[in-house]
């Protein structure tokens, strides 16, 4: 009996260390296709102190461009909405990324709608995940790359941990080749329990650093 004991809470305090030391940048298996290669791409903390994987053209020299194209982003895949996300969020996120990305970038070079030989061409995506089960399933994957994760206690409850994770490149115009690459994993707010729903507020932060970075990146630094 006390053998039984011991193995109970061994194995509630492995799950509770793996959980905890769950990767704070998206690993291999949950990125989602939209970027065309994955090769390069490394580790890094952006400009507000965010962990980051990216990929940077070492010819790569921002005063070679004078002007960027902007293409909206999108979700990739296209979401469905469930009980604990509903299209009125998922909408409001795809709409304030947009606004606070734009804005953000443009704040770098002129956003034109022609492309010219000086001209970098921006896409990006709110992307999906995928999770494996190995054992226990420490991710629960909701539509359009929210990921909520959490441990279940000996009482039941759970908390959970959002993450919204975001994919996007700049591509040289006149080579149309990508210059830099960029997968981000951020971390929205808690939630109480597995039933709580999902609202704009809960990954309105998550948006805001993104566009934070992208205003103070530094490719002399590595600051993104």
């Amino acid at each position: 009996m006390r053998t039984h004991t011991f193995f109970k809470v061994a194995v509630l305090s492995g799950l509770l260390t793996l959980a905890g030391c769950a990767s704070k940048v998206a690993p291999p298996e949950q990125f989602s296709g939209f970027l065309n290669d994955y090769s390069g791409l490394q580790q890094t903390t952006s400009a507000t102190g965010k962990p980051t994987l990216r990929w940077v053209d070492p010819s790569y020299n921002e005063a070679n461009y004078d002007s960027i194209i902007w293409t909206p982003i999108t979700f990739y895949p296209a979401p469905k909405p469930t009980t604990q996300i509903g299209q009125k969020t998922l909408d409001e996120l795809l709409n304030y990324t947009n606004t606070k990305m734009k804005t953000a970038i443009g704040t770098r070079k002129p956003i034109v709608t022609t492309p010219g030989k000086r001209s970098l061409i921006f896409r990006g995506a709110i992307t999906g995940v995928s999770s494996q089960k190995e054992g226990l399933q420490f991710y629960e994957v909701v539509p359009v790359a929210l990921v909520v994760a959490g441990t279940q206690m000996a009482t039941g409850h759970r908390t959970m941990d959002t993450h919204l994770f975001f994919e996007g490149e700049l591509i040289d115009a006149a080579t149309n080749k990508p210059v830099m690459k960029v997968v981000r994993k951020g971390e929205g707010k808690e939630l109480s329990n597995e039933n709580a729903p999902m609202t704009f507020a809960t990954l309105k932060q998550v948006i805001d650093d993104m566009a934070t970075d992208a205003t103070m990146f530094d490719v002399h630094n590595g600051a993104k």
